[in-house]
């Protein structure tokens, strides 16, 4: 027995009817003809059927209806076990229902461009269930029962046909045969749908049209059966020409007729109509039917129309390409693009294009193009049209078939963002500006150092010229300094009453900024200052107050060399930046203050000259840091002793400032004073570092104390924490004396020890402080290196070293010599390292006294001594050609000599040392110190050291390591 179809069974006369014109479809003819039919039905977005593969291979994607098959490649093939409804659909056999997310990949869900549903429907055959028909709609508008039940009903039919003609598709596999639901009255289904039926009699031209056929026609129900004469009274003449040629060529080449046109109704109302049908041939093989349906598509025709008109006179250019890239639609302003819409129109994209110029790989467009439409997804770009040279950004929109182009003018916009972009560039340089000029400013000392830290970050941002900050002391303009200005022009501004430059007054008497835009302003403002732009070669002016503490201060004038409007925005910045400016000038003005002091009382604290002697000569250097107010506690000093002794002295208090160098200026007068006392170099640091340690736990110094004897070549020498001094020998060798390591002074506890170091003559003996020679990135003992290498260097030069300047009396041109060497020592130090802290370098040249001008005797104890030594004294004074000294000389060494019989202690010695100044010294064993008596008239005697002080220029007592020495100094004649 012949198989029934779904219109057997319903008695559904348009089903009947779309199985009549499908009847000699095969294959994907018949499943797209099905698919057709549900996505009109439902009113659906398009459709898609599955097939069950061969060999288990799950559900293969066979037909597409309204969508581009690159939109649906994760359609391509499903598993039959998965989540998707389509395979829901077939394994459970029954329809499914999806919306949202659930119903489309994300790429379908784009291509679909809103939100969606899928009604999935099994096509059940008997045997089995054969794959599944899927209706995309829109989400939310879940299809209603009439349209489910038509969906059903036609996948029905087509899984008996595909189950007929399954040779012609290839083995589809079952999975059993499942009962199948009910069926819903197909008649009220398409009721609700308002798709009717139809067939013509192609012999008597006679119609069969449904009651929902007459109803979208206008037609009376009652009415007899109408001709084909009545159908074509009824489509709008103006479509009639060509639908009769299109119904003719489909009866003569037996195609399937599909037509959209407009039909005239009885009561006067036109309707647009869809007809889809099919030519059956009778027993003779001719045409003797058409059979087909009709939509009324009214509603949506309307809607394409006026979506035609927006496309049309849109703002944006529009245009669409079909599948194989040939131009189908040009809105008005696409044609500014490629000319008119009639040239273009059916011609390829890219032939439309080499047209009007336009290179389309060059431009990346042909590339763009073609990935949109095959990965099936928008794109978006920016494109300069080579036509116009003007810009469009390329909306790129995949279409079922196609692909649609938005081309929107972006020109002025893109010249918008431009100037947006550069306008934020520069503010985000100016806000970097601020912000190196707020760090510049912080790390500013000077007035000198704010002005070139404010010219360097304000003037280029601002494209200005000139900086000048003027200071009002009373009513006078000072200049502090200037950028960009002759120097001509400050000193005529310099001292000049504030009342004569009005816009400085103005601006410091209001407190308020002034800005002039051009010369011409100027003159117009203050014309009793006509000249000054011309002598200051500016066009354009910003005058700013310095304001510190709610007072002016000054006036700081930004200027351009070109006529400049600054606008609210730029004088608002240059406002805030004149308070950042007045704060860092009016903190470097205290700052130059207490330098300018600091300096004073360095200058004062240190030797304004070091002494030069007979036994040595020398210079020194004092660096300050590089940074604060450039006084530190490093000291030197250079102290004449008694018999031509010399004490060098060098010392560095920790730390660097005014505490730390009124500090130094106590340990230098100090050490002054105790080297007046004769204290030797040991005795000399105990009783230093008890100075020290009574200033407080935070104080430290180190200090080394040399005192050298040229009478017998000896250096004495005893250190407190400080580096060791360098000996220069006459031939250039460089040696760093060994020292006892003594603490410095402040932590010291126990006594300090001397050395006795020979020193040949002519050597020099070089002192320093570490901040010569270690810093943060040098240790001691490579700077240590570094030095000795710097002083063998410039002691070998010619006319530095050793030679003549060395020897004994020559005097001239030695201090010379030994400033050029500090000179080329530091050049060659600082050149290695610069400085970080406080450094002092004193360089002395030692020279031995001259055997012939000492001379000493031993006296014997008792009377007899003072005589002898009075003959010792004249005939010596005679050999020297002295004798104008010998009555004076006599008469001290008289009382001296009978002191120490009277006082002293034997054995007892007289020497005479002829220097700068004769010197007489009477030395014996005893410790006690001789002090003047203040004697009475009735006295005898105790007026001994009354006439040595009265006939000696200086007197004094130093201790030895026997005893005592007294020694007087008289001047030669």
């Amino acid at each position: 027995m012949a198989e029934r179809t779904p219109a057997d069974e319903t008695g559904d006369e348009w089903l009947r009817v779309i199985a009549g014109a499908g009847h000699e479809l095969r294959g994907m003819d018949l499943v797209g003809y099905a698919l057709d039919h549900a996505v009109t039905v439902t009113g659906g977005l398009g459709g898609m059927v599955h097939l069950r593969g061969p060999g288990g291979r799950g559900l293969l994607l066979m037909a597409v209806n309204g969508l581009a098959r690159t939109a649906l490649r994760d359609w391509e093939e499903i598993e039959e076990s998965g989540p998707t409804a389509p395979a829901r659909a077939v394994a459970g056999g029954a329809r499914v229902w999806v919306s949202g997310e659930d119903a489309a990949p994300q790429a379908t869900a784009r291509a679909l461009q809103c939100g969606n549903g899928l009604l999935a429907v099994p096509l059940l055959t008997p045997g089995g269930v054969a794959g599944a028909l899927s209706v995309w709609t829109v989400a939310g508008d879940e299809p209603t029962r009439r349209q489910t039940a038509a969906v059903e009903a036609l996948a029905a039919w087509v899984a008996v046909r595909l189950r007929e003609h399954s040779a012609t598709l290839g083995q589809v596999d079952s999975g059993g045969l499942r009962e199948r639901p009910p069926a819903t009255p197909l008649r009220q289904a398409m009721e609700a749908v308002r798709v009717g039926s139809w067939e013509w009699d192609l012999a008597t031209g006679e119609q069969v049209w449904d009651e929902r056929t007459r109803s979208i026609l206008g037609m009376d129900p009652a009415s007899p059966k109408p001709r084909f004469e009545t159908w074509t009274s009824l489509v709008h003449r103006d479509d009639l020409p060509w639908v009769l040629v299109e119904v003719e060529q489909a009866i003569r080449n037996r195609r399937v007729l599909s037509l959209e046109y407009r039909v005239c109704r009885p009561d006067g109302a036109v309707v647009w109509i869809s007809a889809r049908a099919r030519v059956l041939p009778g027993k003779d093989g001719e045409p003797e039917r058409m059979v087909g349906t009709v939509w009324d598509i009214t509603e949506s025709r309307i809607t394409r129309d006026w979506v035609g008109r927006a496309l049309r006179h849109m703002s944006d250019a529009f245009f669409a390409v079909d599948s194989e890239w040939h131009i189908t639609f040009v809105n008005v302003e696409a044609e500014r693009l490629f000319g008119t819409s009639n040239a273009v129109l059916g011609r390829t994209l890219w032939e439309a294009l080499t047209d009007i110029g336009v290179d389309a790989a060059a431009l990346g467009l042909e590339s763009r193009y073609r990935h949109a439409a095959e990965r099936g997804t928008p794109v978006g770009f920016d494109v300069r049209w080579p036509a116009n040279q003007r810009w469009y950004h390329m909306r790129l929109v995949p279409v079922p078939d196609g692909l649609t182009v938005y081309a929107t003018d972006v020109t002025e916009k893109r010249a918008r963002e431009a100037d947006r972009a550069a306008a934020e560039h520069a503010a985000t340089e100016r806000s970097a500006r601020i912000t190196e000029l707020t760090s510049a400013l912080a790390e500013a000392l000077t007035v000198r150092d704010v002005v070139n830290a404010a010219a360097e970050r304000i003037l280029p941002p601002f494209d200005a010229t000139g900086l000048v900050v003027q200071f009002i002391e009373g009513e006078t303009i000072r200049v502090a300094g200037a950028v960009g200005y002759p120097q001509a022009f400050l000193k005529r501004l310099d001292g000049t009453p504030v009342r004569n430059i009005s816009p400085v007054d103005e601006v410091f008497r209001s407190m308020t900024p002034v800005v002039i835009d051009s010369v011409e302003e100027y003159i117009a403002r203050y014309p009793e200052m006509a000249e000054l732009p011309g002598a200051a070669d500016k066009h354009a002016w910003a005058f700013l107050p310095l304001i510190v503490s709610g007072r002016a201060i000054g006036c700081c004038v930004i200027s351009f060399g070109e006529s400049r409007h600054l606008l609210g925005e730029e004088l608002a910045l240059l406002t805030a930046l004149s308070g950042l400016i007045a704060q860092s000038i009016e903190r470097a003005r205290l700052y130059d203050t207490e330098h300018t002091r600091a300096q004073e009382l360095q200058q004062g604290l240190l030797p304004q000259a070091l002494p030069s002697t007979r036994a040595v000569s020398a210079v020194a250097r004092y660096l300050p840091a590089a940074g604060g107010i450039n006084v530190g506690g490093d000291w030197y000093d250079v102290i004449p002793l008694s018999g031509t002794r010399v004490a060098l002295v060098i010392g560095d208090v920790m730390g660097h400032g005014l505490p730390e160098a009124a500090t130094m200026g106590q340990l230098r007068t100090a050490v002054r004073t105790l080297a007046d006392l004769e204290y030797p170099p040991a005795e000399l640091l105990t009783r230093l570092n008890d100075l020290v340690s009574g200033l407080g736990d935070d104080f430290y110094a180190t200090c080394l104390y040399a005192v050298y004897d040229p009478v017998i070549s000896l250096c004495t020498i005893a250190c407190a924490g400080h580096p060791p001094p360098v000996l220069v020998h006459p031939g250039g060798t460089a040696q760093f004396i060994d020292l006892v390591p003594d603490p410095p002074l402040g932590s010291a506890r126990l006594p300090f020890e001397a050395i006795d170091v020979p020193v040949p003559e002519g050597s020099l003996l070089v002192l320093y402080t570490d901040g010569l020679v270690e810093s943060a990135a040098q240790d001691l003992d490579r700077g240590m290196t570094h030095l000795a290498s710097a002083l063998r260097t410039a002691a070998s030069n010619p006319g530095r070293g050793h030679g003549a300047t060395a020897r004994r009396g020559a005097v001239e041109g030695e201090s010379e010599s030994l400033e050029r060497v500090c000179d080329d020592v530091l050049a060659s130090l600082l050149a290695k390292e610069p400085l970080t802290d406080d450094a002092a370098l004193l360089v002395a040249r030692t020279r031995a006294a001259a055997p012939g001008d000492v001379v000493a005797w031993s006296l014997p104890d008792g009377p007899i001594a003072a005589g002898e030594a009075r003959d010792h004294v004249q005939k010596q004074l005679l050999h020297w050609g002295l004798s104008p000294l010998a009555t004076t000389t006599e008469l001290l060494v008289s009382e001296l000599v009978g002191n120490a019989v009277r006082h002293g202690k034997t054995p007892i010695g007289l020497r005479l040392l002829r220097s700068d100044v004769l010197i007489c010294e009477v030395t014996d064993a005893s410790a006690t110190t001789p002090r003047i008596r203040h004697a009475a008239d009735t006295d005898e005697g105790g007026r001994g050291l009354q006439l040595v002080a009265a006939f000696s220029q200086r007197w004094g007592t130093r201790y030895t390591s026997t005893g005592k020495c007294i020694w007087t100094e008289q001047p030669l004649p």
